[in-house]
């Protein structure tokens, strides 16, 4: 299958972990970062790190939308479906994500509020359509890949007269994401960790383009290799990286220049800055709050706003103390560092939102057997 079958080559992929190992100082130890879920789902599927010298080490980032969803927010939605009786629509991964006081929105539907599951934000409008007398909620999650249809659709509610239909925004955004990562000094912040690269987000790219990242790669003297989902796309990034560190150079390069532009996708773009504005500060599972780092629908569109239209207010609220779920998000320790891992906590009975999620650092490492490579090593 073409832009598959050729990606997922054993012998290229070997030869690949055989650059990399050559070019690989011994003397030097290389951190770089998979800012995306799906990387990091990517190296637990095809075993990456066992075709990686010792020194090279991948380390977990934020870029899961389910994981970085705070307790707060998953609060606000089962408000909206217990207390305020709406329809409340959301992807599956959110349905299971830990709240507060053990609750969450697959409990609030055992409980007797309205909580479906939908594939697409096209389902929500249709079910308010079919269902004029209720308030639908479109619980809105994701990076800037998932933000554009969000913003179709309210268009698609403002021009049918669709007042039935509303949004909880909580699309976020990578640059602001990545700059917290690299503002912290190494240590002596929550999210502080040294960092030699980072391997570029694949799905997101193809919306924002390649540009945005050049402003990280001057600053903060961080190279950025964007890479595709498959495993030599991932590996060729990481040689690319390798390289970039060993020239002493922090550049933007493409490696996945089959789907991602420079520019982006301008006409996602656009519909995002005409629903959209910059939320002042967002709290981040795992990062805190950020400023200019999420997404709120503007005035022209405030009567498809659902935190306005029933006056919802935010309240943070801590994780679980026992769950390294917010340590992990931050790149400081990895899934098999949480006590609770693979014991209390499995993708069945989750507790907390790394595990909840199929891109979750804890969830890949847990359905590839990766703990227990790991287990058996330390025996």
């Amino acid at each position: 299958m073409k832009y598959i079958d050729e990606y997922r080559d054993s012998a290229l992929a070997q030869h690949i972990a055989a650059t990399i190992r050559n070019a690989a100082s011994p003397a030097r130890i290389y951190r770089f970062m998979e800012f995306c879920g799906g990387h990091t789902h990517a190296i637990a599927r095809y075993g990456l790190p066992d075709l990686l010298p010792d020194n090279v080490h991948m380390i977990h980032g934020p870029g899961c939308p389910v994981c970085v969803l705070p307790i707060g927010r998953i609060d606000m939605a089962i408000d909206l479906a217990l207390r305020h009786h709406a329809i409340v629509c959301t992807y599956a991964d959110t349905l299971r994500v830990p709240a507060s006081d053990g609750r969450s929105l697959l409990r609030a539907r055992a409980q007797g509020g309205d909580v479906r599951m939908v594939y697409a934000v096209d389902d929500v409008l249709r079910i308010a359509r079919e269902q004029p007398d209720h308030a639908v909620v479109f619980f809105a999650i994701g990076f800037e890949t998932t933000t554009p249809p969000t913003a179709v659709a309210i268009l698609q509610a403002a021009a049918e007269n669709l007042h039935n239909f509303s949004v909880l925004c909580c699309h976020v955004l990578t640059p602001a994401a990545i700059a917290a990562i690299l503002d912290a000094p190494a240590g002596e912040a929550p999210q502080g960790v040294p960092l030699d690269g980072f391997v570029g987000p694949a799905h997101v790219s193809t919306v924002i383009g390649s540009e945005p990242y050049a402003a990280f790669a001057r600053a903060y003297r961080k190279p950025v290799v964007i890479a595709g989902f498959e495993p030599l796309d991932v590996m060729q990034a990481i040689l690319m990286l390798v390289q970039q560190v060993n020239d002493g150079r922090a550049e933007v390069e493409n490696e996945f220049m089959r789907a991602v532009t420079p520019t982006g996708n301008r006409k996602a773009q656009a519909l995002m800055t005409q629903v959209f504005e910059l939320r002042e500060r967002f709290e981040w599972r795992g990062l805190g709050e950020i400023p200019h780092s999420a997404l709120r629908i503007r005035d022209a569109y405030a009567a498809f706003d659902a935190e306005r239209r029933f006056e919802l207010g935010y309240r943070s609220v801590a994780d679980n103390r026992a769950c390294e779920c917010s340590a992990i998000l931050r790149g400081l320790k990895r899934p098999i560092d949480c006590k609770l891992f693979g014991t209390v906590c499995t993708p069945e009975t989750p507790m907390g939102s790394c595990m909840v999620s199929s891109e979750g650092a804890c969830a890949a490492h847990y359905t590839y057997g990766r703990h227990k490579d790991a287990q058996a090593s330390a025996a």
